[in-house]
């Protein structure tokens, strides 16, 4: 008997919890405060950067860079950058950029240009 009133108990606590854990709700954040936050996001990866390497391989939307240390970069676009229609495999170039860039990471930024470099 003890232990099925434990069990019911036990039971009803659990059903409280559930209920009470899924009634709470996040505060909202002001909508100024989120705005200037993600201006400032904005801001702060808009600097130009550089990359200068050896083009490996091109497809329809991306391509990939390999620095002086064999570190490659894969860029990815939606549309091809000025003056990617120059480029190919093997060439030499400079790409310029704003984001960040790693060679595990996805690219996230905007390719501004690529030239070949002599």
């Amino acid at each position: 008997m003890k232990k099925k009133l434990i069990v019911i108990v036990m039971g009803m606590m659990l059903c409280m919890g559930l209920l009470g854990g899924c009634g709470q709700t996040e505060p909202k954040q002001d909508s100024a405060a989120t705005g200037n936050s993600e201006t400032g996001k904005q801001e702060g990866t808009a600097e130009e950067k550089e990359l200068t390497g050896t083009i490996d391989e091109i497809k329809d939307f991306m391509f990939v860079v390999t620095d002086e240390n064999d570190t490659p970069y894969s860029f990815t676009f939606e549309e091809k950058p000025e003056g990617l229609e120059n480029i190919s495999d093997g060439d030499t170039v400079t790409v310029k950029y704003t984001g960040t860039i790693s060679e595990v990471d996805p690219f996230e930024g905007e390719i501004i240009s690529i030239e070949k470099t002599k």
